[in-house]
């Protein structure tokens, strides 16, 4: 059982990184809160303009990114949720254990759990995702999406960067 000292410390170890954890909750409400403006506000699958290349769309997305899965049967509601559920705890433990110095590599991980467990919350309270963002130019159309997934996307992103490129700086000044 650790003493007072030791909790102490404990606490300000992991401190720095609710920072993080509160930019995973403010993805998540400005996810949850958009989606709800777009179905309160939107018919379903009636275009509404806003750019010339940028439309709001009311869809439901029963499969993964880019509807994949999205006729399967039913079992992916089960998979995507179990998948999401898992993925997020696990990135939790990550990001509360994070060296104070790092910047982008929790800033990337907060993005991908508040994404994650935004899109989560959807599945689990309606069994889809509720996506209303859509991009096109002329008769190409990029798949409906929304906040969650954009935070993803960056997230990702932003680990590729941190994977490919900071590592390998972090690495050096280490060997130094």
């Amino acid at each position: 059982m650790p003493n007072s000292q030791e909790k102490k410390g404990l606490f300000q170890f992991y401190s720095h990184n609710l920072w993080w954890l509160g930019l995973t909750i403010v993805s998540i409400i400005l996810d949850q809160w958009t989606k709800w403006i777009a179905t309160t506000s939107l018919n379903y699958a009636d275009p509404v303009p806003v750019l010339p290349f940028l439309n709001w769309t009311l869809l439901h997305n029963y499969g993964a990114a880019f509807s994949f899965l999205s006729d399967a049967g039913g079992w992916q509601r089960y998979f995507f949720t179990s998948l999401a559920g898992v993925v997020s705890v696990i990135f939790v433990f990550w990001l509360m254990r994070m060296p104070k110095n790092m910047k982008v590599l929790p800033l990337a991980v907060a993005l991908i759990l508040g994404g994650a467990i935004g899109n989560l919350i959807d599945r689990v309270s309606l069994g889809y995702v509720v996506d209303f963002i859509h991009v096109y130019y002329q008769n190409s159309h990029f798949p409906a999406f929304n906040l969650a997934d954009s935070a993803i996307t960056l997230g990702t992103i932003l680990m590729l960067i941190d994977t490919f490129f900071l590592e390998r700086k972090r690495n050096q000044q280490q060997a130094k």
